[in-house]
């Protein structure tokens, strides 16, 4: 890792929390968890929702980048552990601009990183006029969309979690430092 720039950690350390709520207010984080919890009836995927204002301390200082980060979460989330290794994570750093999609084994095989990489575009194009909740919901519905095609429900697992599986309260997450 190197070191961040100045410029990098001004912009995360006045990234406070109360930006992340006016970027992310209560309605729009009750939006996300509604389609994720919609577009779960149609796939057999596990699809999470992160955003993190920003990075501090050591994280920061040794410039560690939102990829890194969003494997991180993926990890701590424990989200690999899923029955058909198709967990997604969609992971926003809103003081770095970005957004990560991490998926697991099973998706990552069956979904073009070409793919992944327009989602993250698309939302990066919303939030950057500041439409925060229309690119959340058009990313989630995008990874939904792969995950219908990949990993349809079949009639023998439909309404039945896989093991590691995020519960409804975990699949939106705001850390907030």
């Amino acid at each position: 890792m190197t070191r961040s720039s100045p410029a990098r950690i001004c912009k995360h350390l006045l990234m406070t929390p109360w930006r992340v709520r006016r970027c992310f207010p209560r309605a729009t984080l009750d939006a996300v968890e509604l389609e994720i919890k919609d577009s779960e009836a149609d796939h057999a995927g596990e699809i999470c929702f992160v955003v993190e204002g920003a990075l501090y301390g050591a994280a920061l200082y040794h410039g560690q980048s939102p990829r890194d980060r969003a494997i991180e979460v993926f990890s701590r989330l424990r989200l690999w552990d899923t029955n058909h290794r198709n967990a997604v994570l969609i992971y926003v750093l809103l003081a770095d601009r970005a957004v990560e999609l991490v998926a697991d084994r099973g998706a990552h095989l069956k979904i073009r990183a070409d793919d992944w990489q327009d989602i993250c575009r698309t939302m990066q194009a919303s939030f950057a006029v500041g439409r925060y909740r229309r690119g959340a919901l058009m990313g989630i519905r995008a990874v939904a969309k792969h995950l219908c095609a990949h990993f349809p429900v079949s009639a023998s697992a439909a309404g039945a979690p896989a093991a590691g599986d995020c519960d409804s309260s975990k699949d939106i997450e705001c850390i907030e430092h």
